[in-house]
């Protein structure tokens, strides 16, 4: 009743969009019909099924070399929800938010009945992953293949503070930062694997933090003279290309030939302020046409890769990946000129920022019946964290980018060591030294496998 209205009056504009757009602009309208509330900006009405463009300039020069940084932290200031969690963490930690997170996902689990993830896998296998000899569920565990894909999380400033960041990046995130040292260490683990062929950076806002262009250019001088060949993916925010510093970083991306894959949760100006903050569309958009400018999502340039995130914008499942990236490419194009390669769709995990959300509107064990309602037995096998390993600014070893938000550390014996711990890169040689240590699991992993799945490659079946 409370969103009849609305929703009626929004599908009577879409009937000439495909069945994603109008998912997509559904699941906008009962955001905003139950007042969902992500962070700096309230959720207004969906405007992406309408044209945002006008006749003023959306490359907007005028803004390189202005910062977001200011606005974003007066943005913060004035979030009620934000200072509570600020307090609430300055009181019991990271750690103690980690814990409480997990005990409610826990509780919500057991009202509805279902076990821990990985006793669900294998109850509800249905032969998805029988006759295979490298099957990756085995013994009630999940066992890794030969790690292709090293992630690096270098620091978690951010010039943005988004209200969906499981990383929970912001401007005040000054201290957690790679050093020297790691960096150089992770270099020397990308050497000695021979089977990593994906280097991927990043945060926070992994251009902003000091060691971005070391990686990258070092990485690249290696593989070119090794005639290896090696992925370079930024994960961008978009609107570090405009910030004070930064002016020649697309010609620095391309030079070292650096795909580049950004987010932009939709492609209407209010609803990726809502979750983003206040101007990060047109700054987004003003990005976007700077990168097509020198080559990247064009044909005239196919070694130059741009990809666009997608997550949603409350507790649903993303649309069709294939149907909804048909989408974002008219409307991007139709509305300001820009084209790009691939878009990724991504689920909300529900874990930090998303999981306080869930927790606050009562609805995280809503979310986790969609989640094991969902489940689907053919994203097992392409689960990043058989591929990947996700290295932290500090040093530590992941299985993936989640664990890495949980301290669910990779846990095994150094040389020489008696005891389990959570390894680091220090302790390793190479990422095959990995290949022995199943993957650790918890109740956050049902998010990677319902729907068609989710891993920062986008959809997984």
């Amino acid at each position: 009743e409370k969103y009849t209205h609305r929703t009626s009056n929004m599908f009577s504009t879409i009937r000439r969009f495909s069945l994603a757009a109008a998912i997509l602009a559904y699941q906008n309208a009962v955001a905003e019909a139950f007042a969902l509330s992500f962070g700096a900006v309230e959720i207004r009405g969906l405007s992406s099924l309408q044209s945002t463009a006008s006749n003023e300039d959306w490359s907007r020069p005028d803004l390189q070399g202005s910062s977001l940084v200011d606005d974003t932290l007066l943005q913060m200031e004035s979030d009620a929800e934000f200072q509570e969690l600020s307090k609430k963490i300055a009181r019991i930690g990271a750690d103690g938010m980690t814990k409480e997170e997990r005990a409610k996902r826990r509780r919500a689990l057991d009202e509805l009945g279902v076990p821990n993830f990985m006793q669900f896998v294998a109850e509800n296998d249905d032969g998805a992953n029988a006759g295979e000899d490298e099957s990756p569920v085995r013994n009630r565990q999940l066992h890794r293949s030969k790690p292709n894909i090293l992630q690096l999380n270098i620091g978690l400033y951010c010039n943005q503070a988004c209200s969906h960041c499981h990383v929970e990046s912001s401007p005040l995130r000054k201290e957690e930062t790679m050093s020297a040292d790691v960096a150089a260490r992770c270099l020397g683990l990308l050497r000695n694997s021979p089977d990593v062929d994906t280097l991927d950076l990043t945060g926070g806002a992994p251009e902003l933090n000091g060691q971005f262009r070391f990686l990258v250019r070092l990485a690249r001088e290696w593989a070119n003279e090794n005639e290896r060949k090696l992925t370079i993916i930024d994960r961008c925010n978009l609107t570090v290309l405009l910030e004070p510093g930064q002016e020649d970083l697309v010609d620095f991306l391309k030079e070292n030939r650096v795909n580049v894959v950004a987010s932009l949760p939709c492609y209407g100006e209010e609803n990726v302020d809502a979750q983003r903050g206040r101007g990060v569309f047109q700054r987004s958009v003003a990005a976007l046409l700077k990168l097509n400018e020198a080559g990247y999502g064009t044909q005239e340039h196919p070694d130059l890769e741009l990809d666009l995130v997608y997550n949603p914008s409350g507790p649903f499942l993303p649309p069709s990946q294939t149907s909804l990236e048909v989408d974002y490419k008219r409307e991007l194009m139709e509305n300001f000129g820009i084209r790009f390669n691939n878009l990724l769709t991504i689920t909300n995990m529900p874990i930090k920022r998303f999981a306080d959300f869930l927790a606050k509107e009562g609805k995280m064990k809503e979310y986790m019946e969609l989640l094991v309602n969902n489940y689907n037995s053919q994203t097992v096998g392409g689960l990043m964290c058989l591929n990947t390993v996700s290295v932290g600014w500090d040093g530590a070893l992941y299985d993936c980018d989640f664990n890495q938000q949980l301290g669910m550390g990779i846990m095994g014996k150094s040389e020489g060591g008696a005891k389990r711990r959570k390894l680091e890169v220090f302790d390793i040689e190479s990422l095959t030294d990995l290949e022995k240590y199943a993957v650790r699991t918890d109740n956050h992993c049902f998010g990677c496998t319902a729907g068609s799945g989710s891993s920062c490659q986008g959809a997984t079946a």
